[in-house]
């Protein structure tokens, strides 16, 4: 009997073990998700299967053509989650013109229009009725969806505040002849 019981104790505390480790990896370090919707297409399609990193936004901030998952910006609504890619950043004023964004801030006086070779070459972005230019303040960020037409994003809510956001994706893992790991982007 003293055997069965150390064996029961023993497995117990693995599983105990387990059940904790599981709880903190998805908790804080790295979260499945499953894209809902089009407003990510050609990047991402509706049904794809994505890893979030939740861990590098506590060693770094966000930077400019990273795609994200965050929670709903509309108050109310934690629950929601989006997929979109980050354009703007704290600081810089974003310009919808001409069917193209782009940036100005203290590196681009002049401006830098954003050039998204990530978009097939006939997607132009237009302002859906938003404004034409928005400048960003401290721990806001201006999103976009890649399915410029069908994506509703920072042209419909504005600014998301840093708040919200969950983490960076790093790796898609379904549907499994699309495996790919996310690395920066840069402009």
């Amino acid at each position: 009997m003293r055997k069965f019981f150390a064996s029961f104790l023993e497995i117990f505390e693995i599983i105990v073990v387990a059940v904790v480790a599981v709880f903190i990896v998805r908790n804080f370090i790295v979260q499945p998700f499953l894209v809902s919707g089009t407003s990510m297409v050609p990047t991402f399609q509706n049904g794809d299967y994505v890893l979030v990193d939740e861990l590098t936004f506590h060693i770094r901030p966000p930077e400019r053509g990273e795609v994200i998952v965050f929670h709903d910006p509309e108050p109310g609504d934690y629950n929601t989650y989006f997929i979109k890619r980050i354009i703007g950043l704290p600081g810089d004023t974003v310009q919808i013109q001409n069917g193209g964004v782009t940036i100005f801030n203290t590196q681009y006086p002049q401006g830098l229009k954003l050039n998204e070779t990530y978009l097939p070459s006939n997607v132009i972005t237009l302002n859906n009725g938003g404004p034409d230019k928005i400048t960003l303040a401290s721990s806001t960020y201006f999103m976009l969806g890649d399915n410029r037409e069908n994506s509703f994003d920072s042209r419909s809510w504005g600014p998301l505040n840093e708040n919200n956001i969950v983490g960076l994706v790093r790796i898609r893992l379904w549907p499994f002849d699309k495996i790919k790991i996310f690395s920066d982007f840069k402009y």
